[in-house]
Parts: structure tokens; C-alpha cells; sequence
């Protein structure tokens, strides 16, 4: 499924969503897209890419994520829905295909960063998900306590 979220003012090239998990938000050396933006939170929100749908997760941001206008903590993203996090806007354009090679191509080459973060945080925003459902994915995102059980 090719998936990319392109900026409603224009100006910059449209945002590939390669990965299953993409986590949004202004911290450059954290964050699979960075907006380099005051009114955008460290760790904004995740979007998550599955069987030909995109998911959004607001991660407790300041101002905010909204789809169409509506301020959300979690939804479906279907094509054309307006996506902004804080002030800055994108389209979401979903279909059939590939993602675009070059963007393949850079999560291929990027690093995977372990991260240690506490589980009750994180299962708390995901506590809707049964444990199945939250630890079937093939993405390189992983619980630091995933290799002690």
C-alpha cells in the first residue's frame, strides 16, 4: 500500500509512510518524521500502517491532532482526510502499489534506536488492544521487556 501525507500549503515534498509504525513529533534523533515546529510536541503521535489502513494515535500532545478539523486521540485515516499536527496540515493520499522506492530505500538504510520506556505508560495508551493484537507486528519496534519473557 503506498501511503504519504502531502502539506496542504505546499512548499515541502510530500512525507512517505513506509513503516508500520511512524512515530511523528519535533525531536529530531527520535522521532521517523520531524517537524521542526514550536507548537508541534516532542513525541506528537503515532501513525500506524495495516492491511491497507492507516490508524492515528495523538501521544498526549499540547495542541493537539486533528483529523477534518476534529480534535482526536485515536481514529482511521481514510484518502483525502485533512491531518494536522498543531498548526501544520497535510493530506492523507492512500492506494494501491508500492511505497516510493527512495523512501523504501531510506528506512532501509536508517538505524533502529532502542528506546527504554516504561511499560504502564504505553500499555495504558493501548490498553483497548488485546496482547495479540498489540505484539503482531513485524515492525522493529519492540518493549524492552519483550526479550525477558
Amino acid at each position: 500500500m503506498r501511503a504519504q501525507l502531502v502539506p496542504v500549503k505546499g512548499g515541502n515534498r510530500p512525507i512517505q509512510i513506509t513503516r508500520d509504525i511512524t512515530l511523528v513529533g519535533r525531536q529530531e534523533n527520535l522521532c521517523d518524521v520531524c517537524i521542526n515546529k514550536s507548537s508541534v510536541s516532542k513525541m506528537h503521535c503515532l501513525i500506524v500502517r495495516t492491511d491497507g489502513l492507516l490508524f492515528i494515535r495523538d501521544l498526549g500532545s499540547t495542541n493537539g491532532t486533528k483529523v477534518n478539523g476534529q480534535r482526536v486521540v485515536r481514529g482511521a485515516l481514510l484518502p483525502g482526510d485533512e491531518l494536522a499536527f498543531a498548526g501544520e496540515k497535510f493530506r492523507v493520499e492512500m492506494g494501491p502499489g508500492d511505497p516510493h522506492v527512495e523512501a523504501m530505500e531510506e528506512v532501509q538504510n536508517a538505524h533502529t534506536e532502542e528506546i527504554d520506556l516504561e511499560r504502564p505508560e504505553i500499555e495504558e495508551h493501548f490498553s483497548d488492544y488485546p496482547e495479540s493484537v498489540a505484539r503482531s507486528s513485524d515492525s522493529d519496534v519492540r518493549f524492552a521487556n519483550d526479550d525477558e519473557e
